[in-house]
């Protein structure tokens, strides 16, 4: 696969807290420019995002609900979810409550899920970001089998503010899960082309980085994320 088409497949990624309105403006001009997937942003960027991609439609406006921590409630996360959509998000990546899956309260792990998927309602893509790095092999199975059950319509590995990114043991895994119909979303340390080969090939179907324009050019990214 060569680096046009990957572009297609990249969240161009800007969610640090220090990101000002022009570097906003700046990420969804680069994603006008390379005909990236979306433009992934924290919610109070999404309006001023959507006002640069609002004539671009096949260039979406992400969020991100619940993050970094996951520790909101569903009813919180449903309302994040309301909003950025009203705001122009098309897209909407959820963080799990890891502690809830840690300590076997699937119950409440689904309600999270499934309270973002009925508050998007059609109206944007979901992801679920399941926060690879802080779980065993068995609770990335079981939070992909949830998200899967709760109708979402991706699974990701990262917030990328954690202690780890995406592998392609991870990817493997998760994609081995949810099956064949469930988008796989690499998110973390994906930094060059080849990294995001890797990731394609283990089974992701979308990749999350700040290094869009460097995987574009065909150049190695300095991101973090």
């Amino acid at each position: 696969m060569n680096e046009q088409s990957i572009t297609r497949m990249i969240d161009h990624t800007l969610l640090k807290p220090d990101a000002k309105k022009e570097d906003i403006q700046k990420l969804a001009e680069e994603a006008k420019i390379h005909g990236f997937a979306s433009v992934c942003v924290n919610p109070t960027w999404v309006a001023v995002a959507h006002a640069i991609l609002k004539d671009t439609p096949e260039v979406k406006v992400c969020t991100v609900i619940g993050f970094p921590l996951g520790a909101s409630t569903p009813e919180v996360k449903a309302f994040e979810t309301s909003n950025a959509i009203a705001n122009g998000a098309g897209e909407v990546d959820m963080v799990i409550n890891i502690g809830a899956l840690k300590s076997h309260d699937d119950a409440l792990v689904a309600r999270d899920i499934a309270a973002v998927v009925q508050a998007a309602n059609g109206k944007a893509l979901t992801k679920v970001i399941i926060e690879t790095c802080l779980l065993s092999d068995e609770e990335k199975v079981r939070a992909c089998e949830l998200a899967v059950k709760a109708g979402a319509d991706f699974v990701k590995t990262s917030t990328g503010f954690s202690t780890g990114g995406a592998t392609k043991e991870d990817i493997a895994l998760m994609r081995a899960t949810v099956g064949p119909d469930i988008g796989v979303k690499a998110s973390g340390g994906v930094r060059s082309a080849e990294d995001a080969q890797i990731m394609i090939l283990a089974g992701a179907t979308r990749i999350g980085t700040s290094g869009g324009v460097a995987i574009a050019n065909g150049e190695q990214s300095q991101g973090s994320y």
